[in-house]
């Protein structure tokens, strides 16, 4: 009898963890849907992508492309029966390798040595959303200008000229390091293993453009 006990409490405590388990990726789902919607919502409201600060684009980021991430890496530890303390650095892990991931996704049409490779880039890039930050409105305006061609379209050749003038492209690269090294914190914590030092190479790459 003392066995069947036992049996049905750890069967009670598995099922609770896959609940919490369940829950927690449904609001990551939740978090990707709604991170869709609002960069929908930019792009229909302000071609120009100024809706867009620094703040915002790392909001935006994490729930359209880090939350899924982060909070699987939750949920793994809640699968293997690790404290909250695990938990917590495994959710820092994958929000910010993430948002370095996005990063040097959204850098690399500004690091290829190349101009003709270049065909169009996305205006709420991170390069671009925070060359507009430094520049200013007005000056931003100013490079549209100059980059429209006679059918009114982008050059964006132009346009990548401009944004490279300035610290836009510095400054991504340095918010791309960072989250990078704060990935690398997050999982210090846990024992040396193949697998930590699997995590670190991961979260090192994103520095690799």
């Amino acid at each position: 009898m003392r066995f069947a006990h036992v049996f049905i409490a750890f069967e009670e405590f598995i099922s609770f963890s896959v609940y919490q388990v369940v829950e927690l990726i449904s609001s990551a789902i939740g978090d990707l849907v709604q991170g869709i919607y609002y960069e929908n919502s930019y792009s229909a409201e302000d071609g120009l992508g100024e809706g867009v600060d620094v703040t915002s684009w790392e909001d935006q980021t994490f729930l359209s492309h880090g939350a899924l991430l982060a909070k699987s890496c939750q949920a793994a530890m809640q699968l293997a029966k690790h404290d909250r303390e695990a938990q917590r650095l495994a959710y820092l892990y994958g929000k910010h390798l993430s948002l370095g991931h996005k990063l040097n996704s959204d850098l690399q049409p500004f690091v290829k040595t190349r101009l003709a490779e270049i065909t169009s880039f996305s205006l709420s890039a991170a390069p671009v959303v925070l060359h507009r930050q430094i520049v200013g409105k007005e000056k931003w305006h100013q490079h549209l200008q100059e980059a429209r061609t006679l059918r009114n379209q982008l050059d964006y050749t132009k346009l990548l000229a401009a944004v490279k003038s300035e610290k836009g492209v510095s400054s991504a690269v340095d918010l791309c390091r960072y989250h990078s090294n704060m990935a690398l914190e997050a999982i210090q914590a846990f024992p040396s293993s193949e697998a930590r030092s699997a995590l670190e190479n991961i979260a090192t790459a994103v520095t690799k453009f």
